[in-house]
């Protein structure tokens, strides 16, 4: 199985992503990550869609996807051309000696504490997919409390954009 990210561009009013949602349940595909966000034009908005699947599926997909009124638009997104993050908020034990480790560590990964507690600390870290779990593996041995992650983001490089 294949990972694919989907730059899906559609009208932004209220049933939009529960259509696109209802179109992947209904025909048993998972999708591994959505995010949703409205675009510079307000009558818009971009989803970034993660599946799991071989050709045949992402073909599916993409011709399912066109057939909804509300999609403008419709990009398979390529790694080697697209710019792709994700955001995590990781909430680790740290008191004592091991809090300078981890600062220490969130430093090289260019990750942020941006909450700071007696006994826990915030890191918000920004990046690749594999750089967010490296950071993840490297700070399990203090104790993650808790984390959550946004969701892959991607955009095109260069200057083409989506209408």
């Amino acid at each position: 199985m294949e990972k694919y990210v989907l730059s899906v561009l559609v009208e932004n009013h209220a049933g939009v992503l529960s259509r696109v949602s209802g179109l992947f349940s209904r025909r048993g595909y998972n999708i591994d990550s959505l995010t949703v966000c409205e675009t510079n034009n307000p009558g818009q908005s971009r989803m970034t869609i993660v599946v799991k699947g071989d050709e045949y599926i992402l073909e599916q997909i993409e011709k399912q996807l066109s057939k909804l009124v509300e999609v403008i638009s419709i990009k398979h997104c390529h790694s080697h051309d697209t710019c792709e993050r994700e955001t995590a908020l990781i909430k680790v034990k740290a008191s004592g000696e091991s809090r300078a480790v981890i600062i220490e560590t969130c430093n090289i990964f260019r990750a942020h504490i941006v909450d700071v507690g007696l006994t826990s600390v915030i890191v918000e870290a920004t990046g690749s997919e594999d750089k967010i779990e490296s950071l993840i593996r490297l700070l399990e041995p203090f104790g993650i409390l808790e984390f959550v992650k946004t969701g892959l983001t991607a955009m095109g490089r260069g200057e083409e954009v989506m209408n």
